[in-house]
């Protein structure tokens, strides 16, 4: 599964230099000098990251080839993925990655099934969109007292949902 770690934007400067609407909690890593990032579409890289530094809260990235402003301008819009396998697992059993709850089996702590993992929301609130059969999605806050139980290696969540969550 591919992750996005960054959209593309305008040039910035007239060397080739874009900027970036950074998708990711580690950009240090991410845009590292050497780094090579697949694109969506595909056809716009594989890109290589020379340098990066930040300006006024904005990040600002050198890619390998891309020299001038013209051709940084055919850049804009294209997304940066990386592969969810490159993704370290957290330390802590209590954090997932959103491409590890999305495909979960979703049931109720008595068992009865109740849907699909199909988004992961970040609203304040993080909420995990369960597509169920027949009926509307369900919008449900991941916090441990609604959410006891995540068993990745089974491929389900329990739910302990109160009365007219569901």
């Amino acid at each position: 599964m591919q992750l996005a770690v960054g959209r593309i934007g305008r040039p910035h400067g007239v060397r080739g230099e874009v900027t970036v609407e950074v998708l990711t909690d580690d950009p240090e890593l991410r845009f590292a000098a050497g780094t090579s990032i697949a694109t969506d579409p595909a056809d716009s890289g594989p890109l290589v990251v020379v340098d990066h530094r930040w300006h006024k809260g904005i990040l600002l990235v050198s890619f390998a080839g891309i020299a001038d402003r013209d051709v940084a301008e055919e850049l804009r819009g294209v997304m940066l993925v990386i592969d969810s396998a490159d993704v370290e697992p957290s330390g802590d059993p209590d954090e997932f990655h959103d491409h590890q709850l999305i495909g979960l089996a979703v049931e109720t702590a008595s068992g009865e099934a109740v849907g699909e993992v199909v988004d992961v929301l970040h609203h304040g609130q993080d909420l995990l969109v369960v597509r169920r059969s027949g009926a509307d999605d369900a919008l449900i806050p991941f916090v441990k007292t609604l959410v006891p139980e995540v068993d990745l290696e089974a491929g389900r969540l329990v739910v302990d949902p109160p009365e007219g969550l569901l």
